[in-house]
């Protein structure tokens, strides 16, 4: 979870009492397998931008919610306990976020279905704006009714919308907005009240009719349907592929030696037209193959003086770009070195981040490793070296 421009924290609201649930912990609720606060956290984490997230639990769902960490591959989060209100929780949570933190993302957890596009869409907009939310224009005709239950007025429905989490904010708009709600002794049950209060206008951005919040009973049969309904569009629209990479390059006096981008001290260097990184360009032939977009022959050649000592690195990130114009995404790659001399141990994790930084991935789905091949053959002889690399992308 991470992007070098925008630093975001969010908080997911999920203390409430479920009051209109019969008792039933809405939190708790599985569809299709999995906990509806679950698929929450997971929308969040796909969201480059947000690096903290905190949980507002009640202390009894705390044991529950840390063994999900590991049962479901979560992210790190940090729980904490709510207020008497939600105004009070989402405050709570908020004060667990570092100050680094520039905008607060606030989403409720009994909202599953969430996409991390509306989330993201939704950041963008606060840093614009200094606040947004998603919202759905209503489709039915509203009607304001008396204290006896008699129409009163229709407002027109072409201005009227249904707002929705996640709701962001510029981090020291939001804190003025609570100050002077907490002199004034207002508590507000939607986060945009707040700095609607100051007068700061908020902008509404495209929400999803399907990121319902389950709040009553019926609600749970509808979000169950929308589950099985979800995953199996999922099923038949992921497309995964998985593409293998090997190269080789002959050692030599008088060069440096470059591997996944960090320069090994060493007697030797490997021959290439470029910076020879035998295990980026593993990487490289990798990826394309998986696109089916060549290799790194077709698309740097040897004969091109704009590649004469070029650095792999940046050759890899035209790789990337490449794979994202046609839509694939980066799920893992596995590589491995294999040379007789110099040991590497101590290089491979910065080899890692170097390729996950270049792949605009994170270090967690990068995997390299090094071997000899006891003395046999041209690596074993100290004659060259090889890598293997192996992905997996995405599409749809």
């Amino acid at each position: 979870m991470k992007q070098d421009t925008i630093r975001a924290g969010a908080v997911i609201a999920a203390g409430g009492m479920a009051q209109r649930m019969q008792g039933v912990d809405k939190q708790l609720l599985e569809l299709n397998g999995v906990p509806v606060l679950v698929r929450s956290i997971q929308a969040l984490a796909q969201v480059r931008s947000i690096q903290e997230l905190v949980v507002v639990a009640r202390q009894e769902q705390f044991a529950q919610l840390q063994s999900w960490k590991e049962q479901y591959h979560l992210p790190d989060f940090v729980l904490t306990t709510g207020g008497a209100t939600r105004q009070q929780s989402v405050q709570s949570g908020i004060a667990k976020l570092s100050e680094q933190v520039e905008y607060f993302v606030i989403h409720d957890g009994a909202r599953p279905f969430a996409q991390p596009q509306m989330i993201e869409q939704c950041i963008q907009a606060a840093v614009e704006y200094g606040a947004a939310t998603a919202a759905v224009r209503v489709k039915d005709t509203i009607k304001q009714a008396n204290e006896e239950g008699f129409i009163e007025q229709t407002p027109d429905r072409s201005r009227l919308y249904l707002t929705q989490t996640p709701q962001v904010f510029e981090a020291g708009l939001y804190r003025r907005a609570v100050k002077q709600a907490q002199r004034e002794g207002l508590d507000f049950t939607d986060d945009c009240q707040l700095v609607e209060h100051i007068g700061h206008a908020v902008k509404l951005c495209e929400g999803d009719y399907r990121n319902i919040k389950i709040t009553t009973p019926e609600d749970i049969a509808v979000a169950k349907a929308m589950a099985g309904q979800q995953e199996q569009q999922e099923e038949k629209r992921m497309e995964i592929r998985t593409g293998h990479g090997y190269d080789v390059h002959r050692l030599t006096q008088g060069r440096k030696l470059i591997l996944g981008g960090v320069e090994i001290p060493w007697e030797k260097g490997l021959l290439g037209h470029s910076d020879a990184d035998v295990l980026v360009h593993a990487v490289m032939d990798a990826l394309l193959g998986a696109a089916a977009l060549g290799d790194i022959g077709r698309h740097f050649p040897d004969t091109d003086p704009r590649y004469a000592g070029a650095d792999s690195i940046c050759l890899l990130k035209q790789v990337v770009l490449l794979l994202k114009g046609k839509g694939y995404s980066i799920s893992n790659i596995d590589c491995t070195i294999i040379a007789q001399r110099p040991k590497l141990k101590n290089y491979i994790p910065q080899m890692a981040k170097n390729i996950a930084d270049a792949c605009q991935i994170d270090t967690e789905q990068v995997n390299v490793k090094a071997t000899t091949e006891e003395q046999l053959g041209f690596t074993g002889s100290g004659e060259g070296m090889s890598a293997h690399s192996v992905c997996l992308i995405t599409r749809g």
